[in-house]
């Protein structure tokens, strides 16, 4: 699996330390930009890159940067076959229930849910939002934890991939 990154300037800072611990911890990353802070680019302009990487190879996973993130999601989810989440940080779940059934307490688990019910392949980020320790939490999370391939999600998953080809005709 290749973890593809992209941000714009909000976000270049927190992609490089993240890009370091995921090259740290053997996974096989590709930059697909920014390269340099620079305060005047636009993030579709790098977004693009990563989420037609992940249209066209939707197992691998993606995690893409910008000041809230939001942004930076929409213009992922313009892509075929492109399932993007926005985590803003860590929360205190009331009646969550976790992928088990079992009331959960994990502030993480809205991370956890996007893959194993949405099979979520990219996780966007807000920079000005997220502190690093978070950060990088929700992306382990992100990259640890398959989708379940229960019927019912599934089954919702490819009603979303036909919407997308009804769209596209």
């Amino acid at each position: 699996m290749t973890i593809f990154l992209a941000t714009d300037h909000a976000g270049f800072e927190l992609k490089e330390k993240i890009k370091n611990e995921l090259i740290e911890k053997g996974y096989q990353v590709e930059d697909c930009g920014a390269f340099e802070y620079n305060p005047d680019d636009d993030y579709p302009d790098t977004i693009s890159i990563a989420a037609e990487k992940i249209s066209e190879q939707p197992s691998d996973r993606a995690i893409v940067f910008g000041s809230s993130g939001q942004g930076e999601a929409i213009v992922a989810n313009k892509f075929q076959n492109v399932r993007a989440v926005v985590f803003y940080g860590p929360y205190t779940p009331q009646h969550t229930i976790d992928v088990t059934g079992k009331t959960s307490d994990d502030s993480f688990e809205v991370v956890r849910l996007a893959r194993v019910h949405n099979n979520a392949n990219i996780l966007s980020l807000g920079a000005h939002i997220l502190n690093f320790d978070d950060a990088i939490r929700a992306v382990d999370v992100f990259l640890q934890t398959d989708f379940s391939n229960e019927e019912r999600h599934a089954r919702r998953i490819e009603k979303i991939i036909n919407l997308e080809r009804n769209k596209s005709t």
